[in-house]
């Protein structure tokens, strides 16, 4: 049996803006002293006079793109995500989402598998921040695949985007030829009646193996690829609430404010539901490997399956 193919979507993420740079002239990429690592530098090598390094000034860089998407271009700044949503939040919120700019946000290294850099660079609060912020689409890939169409999708709609990417390599799970992304539309990957897992991002490949688990012992799962945070699949939320009774989120972010708390909305007002959140509890993460990580914090496979089986 061949090994299945990772590929991390910060990867996904400069190979697609380097792809879509030879298609339109107008598009510009910013970055803050990391295009090494959140991989624009490829962008870099093949159009230098599209990339402008903005250093350690990560404010700067948004006022920049700001003004390049007043003037017609199509920027995409791009950072950590603790820098890109945390440091940044007052100048998105006042000069990309209160005149609703053309600005789109690379933000790469979120979660808590950023591993060694530790809790200080492990941003599990990004997503709560720009939900926040009116009109503003976030959108969360869940590989290879999906990090491209999103980097594609973004480019071609108006407005603000938050687009959230790993650092970690996770496997290709998109690359189907049925596959099709549309930002808002939630993907059911597998249909079931017991329960509903909704994830998003890297944790929609550990649900899939979860559910796997799960079926093995006489549970049927449902899993939707929820990869649209902000616009959310309302619809889709309250079908798949209704068919089965019982939903599960999971998410490689705070439990608070992110997918888990988007899901609990809609539910609260249009489908009432059991629901179970999934994600970083009320805490700070920590330095380790990567996949240590997601096994302590139990968001790896066998640990989606301990918490549903505890929530049956």
């Amino acid at each position: 049996m061949s090994e299945v193919k990772k590929i991390a979507t910060r990867d996904s993420y400069g190979n697609a803006l380097t792809a879509l740079g030879k298609e339109h002239e107008d598009l510009v990429v910013l970055d803050a002293d990391l295009a090494a690592a959140t991989k624009t530098g490829i962008f870099k090598k093949e159009f230098p006079e599209r990339h402008i390094d903005c250093g350690i000034a990560e404010a700067n860089m948004v006022g920049i793109a700001a003004g390049l998407a007043s003037c017609g271009k199509v920027p995409f700044c791009s950072s950590f995500a603790m820098f890109a949503a945390g440091r940044t939040f007052e100048q998105i919120r006042n000069s990309v989402g209160y005149p609703h700019l053309n600005v789109k946000i690379g933000a790469t290294h979120a979660g808590i598998s950023v591993g060694e850099d530790g809790a200080t660079h492990q941003c599990n609060e990004d997503i709560a921040l720009m939900r926040t912020i009116p009109g503003m689409t976030i959108i969360n890939p869940s590989d290879d695949v999906e990090a491209k169409a999103a980097v594609k999708a973004a480019y071609e709609m108006d407005g603000p985007v938050y687009l959230r990417f790993g650092r970690l390599a996770v496997p290709v799970i998109n690359d189907t030829p049925d596959y099709k992304f549309e930002i808002g539309k939630g993907v059911v990957l597998k249909e079931g009646t017991d329960l509903t897992i909704i994830a998003t991002g890297l944790e929609v490949n550990e649900s899939l193996e979860a559910a796997k688990m799960l079926e093995a012992d006489g549970i049927s799962v449902e899993v939707i690829n929820m990869h649209t945070i902000k616009p959310l699949d309302e619809e889709l939320v309250v079908q798949t609430a209704a068919k089965t009774g019982k939903v599960v989120t999971v998410e490689e972010h705070s439990i608070i404010g992110g997918l888990g708390s988007a899901v609990a909305e809609v539910l609260a007002e249009k489908q009432p539901a059991k629901l179970l959140r999934i994600g970083v509890e009320d805490r700070f993460g920590e330095s380790g490997p990567a996949v240590k990580l997601l096994e302590k914090y139990e968001l790896d496979a066998a640990g989606i399956c301990k918490k549903v089986k505890a929530f049956l």
